[in-house]
């Protein structure tokens, strides 16, 4: 079984399921078993990997650069991302005293440039925006982009956790398309699906991608009404499915979703991997879907 492939742009496709690198130092992989990692996951046709500036207090990036540099080659086969503009107090920059954002154009640029040694690669395919940043100047990042494209350091731009203002904002002021806009949504987390930003990026042709996709966790572990609700609800259609897991049910219930939602997993464990690229299959009704929507809302539509 292999991942399918969404189309952002004529020469960039991602592969559905999206492993992420934010608790890469977590997993206590030595380079050459991270690189096996990388392996098995490029043999199910997983070749989209997430990354950012911050995760793993700076670090995250290198070590999947130290991995990489043991099979320089497989470069070719994977497309990276990453993303910059959330600093906070951390040997790698001395100078920050508190936790903020920074668009500014040098800022970006350098996190760009640093991100490129860590990861021991000469392009970021998709550099992200992290978080809105109130003292954005969209002229600013646009230049940052402009440079940063023009130097062939990055192919494409997108952004995180940005609302539509936000996304309307920055667009006025470049060139090429926003290709994506990783936010968090699932089963337990419905905001993006209500507040415009997937109707936005269904609407722009913006792919998408997902961050927490099963809830981080919460879906599993509390015994709340609504977790309840969800866990039995989705066990049920899980078995009505053949007896897939839940979390499989909450990676297929995002999947139906028309904006063609990227899930963004934070796993290390290759057979969780394996999982979700099985749930891209999975065949949930419309009525099934809106089964967990009621569960997770604790009412039905109006």
């Amino acid at each position: 079984m292999s991942s399918s492939r969404i189309q952002l742009t004529d020469d960039l496709s991602f592969s559905r399921t999206i492993p992420g690198l934010m608790r890469v130092r977590n997993w206590d992989y030595s380079p050459s078993e991270l690189l096996d990692w990388i392996k098995q996951c490029l043999d199910m046709g997983v070749t989209t990997f997430d990354n950012a500036n911050i995760y793993g207090g700076f670090t995250a990036e290198a070590a999947f650069g130290e991995a990489l540099a043991l099979e320089p080659s497989l470069r070719d086969k994977m497309e990276l991302v990453t993303k910059c503009d959330i600093l906070f107090p951390n040997e790698a920059y001395p100078h920050v005293y508190l936790p903020h954002y920074d668009t500014t154009r040098d800022h970006i640029i350098a996190s760009a440039e640093r991100s490129l040694r860590k990861l021991q690669t000469e392009t970021i395919d998709v550099l992200l925006i992290h978080r809105p940043d109130p003292l954005m100047d969209a002229d600013e990042v646009a230049s940052a982009f402009t440079a940063l494209h023009e130097a062939g350091k990055v192919r494409y731009f997108g952004v995180s956790n940005f609302l539509p203002q936000h996304m309307d904002l920055l667009q006025s002021r470049l060139d090429t398309a926003i290709v994506t806009n990783q936010v968090e949504v699932s089963v337990t987390y419905l905001d993006h699906i209500y507040n415009g930003t997937l109707d936005y990026c269904q609407q722009h042709r913006i792919t998408p991608m997902a961050w927490s996709p099963v809830g981080g966790g919460r879906l599993f572990t509390s015994d709340d009404d609504r977790s309840v609700r969800l866990r039995e609800t989705m066990q049920r259609i899980g078995n009505n499915l053949g007896g897939t897991s839940i979390d499989q049910v909450a990676l297929a219930w995002l999947l139906q979703h028309p904006s063609k939602i990227a899930p963004v997993l934070g796993t290390g464990k290759i057979e969780r991997v394996r999982a979700a690229v099985e749930a891209e299959s999975l065949p949930m009704t419309r009525q099934q879907w809106f089964e967990i929507l009621v569960a997770s809302q604790g009412h039905n539509v109006p």
